[in-house]
């Protein structure tokens, strides 16, 4: 984090959304000749998103793609917001905060490629992944250090709690 400013805006936020491939996922899935999809997810990721959820914020994956793997991971890390499969990941978004009653400034989306940047350009705060093209990279506020499926998630999940007031004593 680097001024003030950026961490006012990350205290602010109530909803951080993330893709699937390649951000929670390296990008890569692999398909046996049987047709049955599975993804490798990191553990410490999912540590940092039980951690998001029990401090109180709202959590969502928003993909283009479904997935039986990534809705299996989602439901148990306790993810309740799970759009997969959406052709207009910004609809989905603007439907799913609409709903929960906070606004669009209030929310980090976090992607890595070119069908992530009209929902990266509505957020309040948006969030490319190391591994992400370059045109994504520019465009956005923060770009994490870890790769997507290399902890990239845990760091976003880090930032995001750091930011936040200490409770009151």
């Amino acid at each position: 984090m680097n001024s003030a400013a950026t961490h006012n805006r990350l205290a602010e936020l109530r909803l951080i959304a993330f893709d699937v491939d390649g951000v929670f996922t390296d990008g890569r899935f692999y398909l046996s000749d049987d047709g049955v999809e599975s993804k490798a997810f990191n553990t410490q990721d999912g540590f940092g998103i039980r951690r998001l959820i029990d401090a109180g914020f709202e959590i969502a994956v928003i993909s283009g793609r479904h997935s039986a793997a990534a809705a299996k991971r989602m439901k148990e890390l306790g993810v309740q917001h799970v759009i997969l499969g959406t052709g207009d990941k910004v609809a989905a978004f603007d439907e799913l905060a609409s709903g929960l009653g906070i606004e669009a400034s209030q929310c980090a989306y976090v992607g890595d490629d070119v069908p992530d940047m009209a929902l990266l350009d509505r957020v309040g705060y948006s969030i490319a992944v190391a591994n992400a093209v370059e045109e994504v990279r520019d465009a956005c506020d923060y770009t994490t250090r870890a790769a997507g499926g290399y902890g990239a998630v845990r760091e976003v999940c880090d930032l995001v709690l750091a930011a936040q007031p200490e409770p009151a004593r």
